[in-house]
């Protein structure tokens, strides 16, 4: 093994577990605090949609956050892979968490719009 290859293999893996590390406090961090939420939603009684939706869409911002920083520690980490199994192995994950991604994004999208559309009035007569 080269020493430049040696120097990235030394370099990259604990910057992975770093960013993974990072994205694990995030994602956990943001559960606790979703769950505190929504414990005292629950507990004031009959939450309405748009509360619901805030703490949801909240939740989804920072998942979304999390996985990009997986999907970045697995692309970094893909850079001192050299064998196939391994690559593999990644690839999956990386297509795992990206279509998590695509569609937790798409979906706050949706829920954004409907908060934001015009809500019909109702007929007076």
């Amino acid at each position: 093994m080269t020493p430049l290859k040696a120097w990235l293999i030394a370099v990259t893996e604990p910057v992975v577990v770093i960013i993974d590390a990072m994205a694990l406090v995030l994602i956990a961090l943001a559960t606790a605090v979703v769950f505190v939420q929504a414990l005292r939603l629950a507990l004031r009684g009959h939450p309405t949609n748009v509360e619901r939706r805030a703490v949801w869409l909240a939740y989804g911002r920072w998942l979304v956050a999390g996985l990009t920083m997986q999907l970045a520690a697995d692309i970094i980490e893909s850079s001192i892979y050299t064998d196939w199994d391994a690559i593999g192995q990644l690839a999956v994950i990386a297509v795992i968490r990206t279509f998590l991604n695509y569609f937790l994004e798409r979906d706050i999208e949706e829920v954004r719009e409907r908060q934001h559309a015009p809500r019909p009035t109702p007929d007076p007569s």
